[in-house]
């Protein structure tokens, strides 16, 4: 009897440590913002055990600088699919590092010294703040995890969201780094070199690379299926805000661009080039763009098709994080919607751009609406511009390399409301409406028309006089 009464007893001990012998009470998992919520009674420095029992991960309960604390929330998100949320800054428990942490430690921002890295299963959530690159940071705002300097090769990775809610900011640094592309030579006051310069506080420095390159850009994602970006406003991008590189079945939504091909630092305007809003580069297929608003210093939207020569990815001497040693076909930009698109380009190019050249294609592409936002006195190149002339990038491609295209719902105030300078093949074009008196031609065909092939151009206006 009493061997009995032991072996009851150590079996009620088992039972009562489990897990599935506790009310679903006992910890709440509804959260308005993402749908959990943190386990009170578990500790602030996330466990094994807190991974398990909530998927949920808040950078404030970390310790060490912003981007620390940041980075090491979404890795251990990434342990178990879960979800970061980034809401209002509050003071770190501790010390360890970053850039003007104990100057500023009752601020609500958060201040990166370098990118936020998402690795796949992750849903990364900015709730109503301001994540806003350091004067040290020369890096991305955010990156896809399976991708770094000198990374090689890059693995693919699923299942990335990235979120705004309410007022969600990612901001550029106040004094850069590097502004640009890969093409572009850094320059400052007092150290102008030749070219098309872009400010950078690096110029002229030792062990300093003195070009652009893909660290530039805001948010950064390559070979990632299954993604989301929205509801986000990025002001002051360094260089593309949005660069996606052979990314797949995913979408871009409530986006607004507030960057004006520079800023003010110090008092003197200094010049940011290639400050484009969202770039869709090689291999991406299958994406939805919609509800674009605000002004960039570049191209507002640009997919851009454009082949390199072979090289281990992440070298610092491009704009692109990819190599170019992937299938020429593997690069073909396609099945692409984009809708409800409302701003203009402050630097004066274009709104939307599509540009693939040797041997690239491009097609399956739907545009419904674009409304030209440019305040008076300020005209873009084009609205709409397809193809390009340009040596530079191959030339005009041939026929049937750029084709399937539907464009439709255009109001435009630019010097050209749609400009082909390519070839187009089996597409159309309607209901444009051009409100440029100086314009001529809603559609105009600067490569010829013999690079036109089945292309029906019905139901455009020229609104001379309005």
């Amino acid at each position: 009897m009493r061997w009995f009464c032991c072996l009851l007893s150590v079996v009620f001990v088992l039972f009562q440590g489990c897990d599935f012998m506790k009310p679903h009470t006992d910890h709440p998992i509804t959260y308005p913002a993402q749908g959990v919520a943190p386990v009170e009674e578990l500790p602030a420095v996330d466990t094994p055990q807190r991974a398990v029992q909530n998927s949920f991960f808040d950078p404030n309960d970390y310790s060490g600088s912003d981007i620390e604390r940041i980075n090491a929330a979404l890795k251990d998100a990434g342990s178990c699919g879960g979800t970061v949320r980034i809401g209002k800054r509050k003071p770190a428990s501790q010390i360890s590092g970053g850039n003007a942490i104990a100057t500023l430690e009752e601020r609500d921002i958060w201040l990166i010294d370098s990118a936020m890295l998402v690795p796949g299963g992750v849903h990364l959530i900015i709730d109503n703040t301001t994540v806003k690159l350091s004067n040290l940071c020369r890096d991305n705002m955010i990156r896809s995890a399976n991708c770094w300097e000198n990374c090689g090769i890059v693995e693919p990775l699923k299942n990335i969201r990235i979120t705004g809610i309410g007022n969600a900011v990612l901001e550029g640094a106040e004094i850069p780094r590097s502004t640009g592309d890969g093409g572009k030579p850094l320059g400052k006051p007092g150290f102008v070199p030749n070219g098309p310069v872009s400010f950078g506080s690096d110029a002229g420095k030792a062990g300093e690379y003195q070009k652009g390159d893909w660290r530039n850009i805001g948010i950064l994602l390559a070979k990632v299926s299954n993604f989301s970006i929205e509801n986000l406003t990025i002001r002051d991008s360094h260089c593309w805000a949005i660069s996606l590189e052979y990314c797949t079945n995913g979408k871009v939504r409530d986006i607004q661009f507030d960057s004006s091909n520079g800023k003010k630092i110090n008092g003197t305007w200094q010049l940011f080039r290639n400050q484009d809003g969202l770039d869709l580069r090689r291999g991406c297929r299958d994406i939805l763009i919609e509800n674009i608003t605000g002004h960039s210093g570049d191209d507002l939207i640009a997919l851009t098709a454009i082949p390199s020569k072979p090289r281990p990815a992440g070298t610092g001497n491009s704009t692109m994080m990819l190599g170019g040693d992937e299938k020429v076909s593997d690069g073909d930009v396609c099945n692409i919607t984009i809708r409800n698109v409302r701003g203009y380009c402050a630097g004066g190019h274009h709104i939307v751009r599509f540009l693939n050249t040797l041997g690239v294609k491009m097609y399956n592409i739907i545009l419904d609406g674009v409304i030209d936002t440019s305040p008076s006195g300020h005209s873009n190149r084009a609205t709409v511009k397809i193809g390009d002339k340009n040596r530079n990038w191959g030339g005009v491609t041939p026929l049937g390399d750029t084709y399937g295209f539907h464009i439709s719902n255009i109001h435009s105030r630019s010097k050209s409301a749609v400009l082909i300078a390519g070839s187009l093949q089996d597409s159309t074009i309607s209901n444009v409406i051009d409100f440029n008196p100086a314009n001529k031609k809603t559609v105009d065909c600067t490569s010829g028309r013999q690079y036109l092939k089945n292309v029906v151009i019905t139901s455009n206006i020229n609104a001379v006089g309005k």
